[in-house]
């Protein structure tokens, strides 16, 4: 995993300033955690994992080292946001799998679920593919902006309804690299 890091203590983006939320350190701890729950949940299972980008791929990376199962992995795009911080509702499939999901087990890996509107399309998506079970892993989870609710199977942190940044979150594409998770500073309640 990572080592340790030095991260700035603040950045501004657009205008909007972000401070450190969860460290590097808990980040692995929790991965960590997740992966061996999925070791031990799918064992004998050979689960196809499929990260949703562009955000999740820092944790997808984190969580898949991990996996001591015999697995494969896919990628999907989907869109929601543009260069807002508030989700339009409106999700697309912009970029498609490339694995036969019928009677497979799948694994999606999320970086966040806040109103649901995603795991929504990606449920009904992937079950009309008729998979053998359909689990969601999600970074972070935001409770309080739920507006269609589904069972998260594997949740790494319940954060409040603040924009956050940071581990493969971005705004307007900026931050994805940074190793540690910033949340917008302020009185904001800001919508993913």
């Amino acid at each position: 995993m990572t080592p340790d890091v030095d991260i700035p203590q603040e950045i501004e983006i657009r205008g909007d300033r972000f401070v450190p939320f969860i460290e590097v350190q808990r980040i692995q701890e929790r991965t960590t955690e997740i992966a061996e729950r999925i070791n031990r949940d799918m064992d004998g299972e050979t689960p196809i994992f499929i990260c949703v980008l562009n955000g999740a791929f820092m944790f997808f990376a984190d969580l898949v080292r991990q996996i001591t199962i015999d697995c494969e992995v896919d990628f999907l795009k989907l869109s929601s946001y543009g260069e807002k911080k508030i989700s339009s509702g409106n999700v697309q499939l912009v970029k498609d799998l490339n694995c036969e999901v019928e009677g497979r087990n799948i694994v999606i890996v999320e970086d966040i679920v806040d109103t649901g509107f995603s795991i929504d399309f990606m449920k009904k998506w992937i079950g009309k593919k008729n998979p053998a079970s359909l689990k969601i892993v999600t970074l972070l989870h935001k409770p309080s902006s739920t507006k269609i609710s589904h069972t998260l199977d594997y949740v790494g942190f319940e954060i409040p309804t603040k924009f956050v940044v940071g581990y493969g979150l971005d705004y307007a594409q900026k931050a994805r690299n940074l190793p540690a998770i910033y949340i917008l500073d302020g009185n904001h309640d800001t919508e993913q």
